[in-house]
């Protein structure tokens, strides 16, 4: 990795050994930003306060060798990333103003991706890990992860079972619990539906009768107007001598047909006025018809307001904002749904109970399968993780796990009882630890010191990592708490590890930092910033340095360096 503005980091390059390597350095000096760095290459969360005061922005670029067939290299190749000669280029960049920017195989990714990949490249174990294991609900999930198929493939189908459960259950209560409330509604609704029937309203219809009125309220008007237009274009009978539109168009016309073989042009308007007198004639007959045919009954007027009246209340009642028929009608489509909705309730409480009832059966039979399932991982879990404790200097010391329900009248049946359920099933789990032979079982949060606690941890984070199908394991400080003889088993038990896999380390322990392959320092500058040449690789004589700072606090004491050397000789003796 190249590390550039982030925290106290200026820029630096990490390489890491195959095997086992151990990064090591001064409190403070910076191995915490290591680990933040390849979090931020695995898709970690970007904070702005990482990025080194004074910087624009905080990058970390890694370089990881992988097999083309690869889970993530397949990953990357379908997000359009491309391998370098067998090597993965996986960037990230954070700016100051919190904004944050990946690539993988030189192309921009969403960070999301980077979190895809991590789970096929790198387990992550360190103190937050630990403490975060000392809960109950993380214990479950720890052995769930470790049971793999055989647990997870139950718990998907109960999960899907228990949020159905949830909604039936839900939707059960909602239609009971508001039984009066619903039969009331059906009730309004019954009553404005008969109601609409009643008066049988037409689409369009109130304003068909709108015009209607308008023109019978107005009929002797109307007539009154349509006569004396008519009079105006086609003459009177009763004044012979009068002139009308008509006539004078015909004068027109006749003039012009007199001379128009003496001028085309005047021929042309010849016929245009012909024309004129035909749409004339047309209008006037059409008015004539008009003045005939207009009805002024007074009783059709009065039917029809009647009418628009019966309208008028609907309308205020069951229309929406624009008061029109067409509005009643919607309202009368949608209340007649609603109300065979709620007409259907007692029918619908039958095919919910029959599907609650059904479901928790199904929901009795997956939690009796998880428990089996993780009964039998326990078992091979607690036993793993008993054998990794006698690798720890703790030989006696017994891992058992406890799987056990609450009862609960309202639960589901297991095991011939009514137990609590919830979604991950009827099982609450715990990790029992008996530190010595006739001691009980305790919570291991309660049944370690802090040195046992830190070796319980570290032996749980190796089972995990034998279960884990990743190449590579970062351990941060999880030997917090240990020293002596058990540091060194420690030490022997991460370097077996890392014979199968990339094993890094952040440690504090000379006898951890003994057994690595390869140990990086991590040291600041006079300036209090780590550089290019701030994280070195230890050998000879400068890891002997290293160790005996780690043991006595400075590298110049003789006995210390006594002690490195025979620790270092230790180490490859039982490699």
């Amino acid at each position: 990795m190249r590390i550039r503005s982030l925290g106290v980091i200026d820029d630096a390059v990490v390489e890491l050994s195959p095997g086992f390597t151990a990064v090591t350095g001064e409190t403070g000096a910076g191995k915490t930003m290591v680990v933040t760095s390849l979090g931020l290459l695995l898709g970690g969360r970007a904070d702005p306060a990482l990025v080194r005061i004074g910087a624009k922005a905080a990058v970390v670029e890694g370089r990881i060798v992988m097999r083309p067939d690869a889970p993530a290299a397949l990953r990357a190749e379908e997000a359009g990333a491309e391998l370098d000669d067998g090597a993965l280029l996986i960037s990230r960049t954070v700016s100051a103003e919190g904004r944050s920017r990946a690539h993988v195989g030189g192309r921009s990714v969403p960070v999301g991706l980077l979190a895809e990949l991590a789970d096929d490249l790198v387990a992550v174990h360190g103190q937050t890990d630990q403490q975060g294991l000392l809960r109950p609900a993380r214990q479950r999930q720890a052995l769930d992860r470790y049971a793999g198929d055989a647990v997870a493939v139950p718990l998907e189908k109960y999960a899907a079972a228990h949020r159905r459960l949830r909604a039936v259950s839900a939707e059960l209560e909602e239609i009971t619990t508001r039984a009066r409330e619903r039969a009331q509604e059906a009730d309004l609704l019954r009553f404005g539906l008969d109601e609409i029937a009643a008066v049988e309203p037409v689409a369009g219809e109130d304003a068909e009768l709108a015009a209607e009125a308008e023109r019978l309220g107005h009929a002797e008007s109307l007539a009154s107007a349509a006569q004396i237009a008519h009079a105006a274009l086609a003459g009177n009978v009763e004044d012979p001598e009068g002139v009308d539109a008509g006539a004078l168009v015909a004068g027109a016309h006749r003039a012009l047909e007199s001379v128009r073989s003496h001028d085309p042009a005047l021929g042309v308007l010849a016929e245009r006025i012909g024309e004129l007198g035909i749409l004339l004639g047309d209008v006037a007959g059409e008015l004539a018809g008009y003045a005939d045919d207009l009805d002024s009954d007074p009783l059709r007027l009065a039917a029809v307001e009647d009418r628009r009246a019966a309208l008028t209340q609907l309308t205020r009642k069951y229309a929406s904002a624009d008061n029109t028929v067409d509005s009643v009608l919607e309202w009368a489509e949608r209340g007649s749904v609603r109300l065979l909705q709620l007409d259907g309730d007692d029918e619908r409480i039958g095919e919910l109970t029959v599907e609650r009832d059904g479901l928790r059966l199904e929901l009795s039979a997956l939690a009796q399968a998880l428990t089996d399932a993780r009964g039998e991982a326990a078992t091979r879990f607690a036993s793993a993780v008993t054998e990794e404790l006698a690798s720890l200097a703790m030989p006696h010391a017994r891992v058992t796990i406890d799987i056990r329900q609450t009862e609960d009248p309202e639960g589901v049946e297991v095991g011939g009882r009514l137990v609590a359920y919830g979604p991950s099933g009827t099982d609450e789990v715990e990790l029992l630890l008996a530190p010595h032979p006739g001691a009980q079982p305790r919570p291991i949060a309660k049944g370690a010191s802090g040195g046992e606690l830190s070796r319980v941890m570290l032996a749980v984070e190796v089972v995990f990592a034998g279960s884990d199908p990743v190449p590579t394991y970062l351990f941060d400080e999880v030997d917090a708490g240990v020293g002596g003889k058990a540091a060194i088993e420690v030490g022997r038990r991460l370097a077996k590890l890392a014979k199968s896999a990339q094993v890094v380390v952040v440690t504090h322990l000379p006898q951890v930092a003994a057994f690595a392959d390869r140990q990086l320092l991590v040291e600041k500058t006079n300036d209090g910033s780590v550089t290019r040449s701030g994280v070195t690789v230890l050998e000879g004589e400068d890891r002997i340095r290293e160790l005996s700072r780690m043991l006595a606090g400075h590298e110049d004491s003789a006995s210390a360096r006594a002690h490195a050397e025979e620790l270092l000789a230790a180490a490859r003796a039982s490699s």
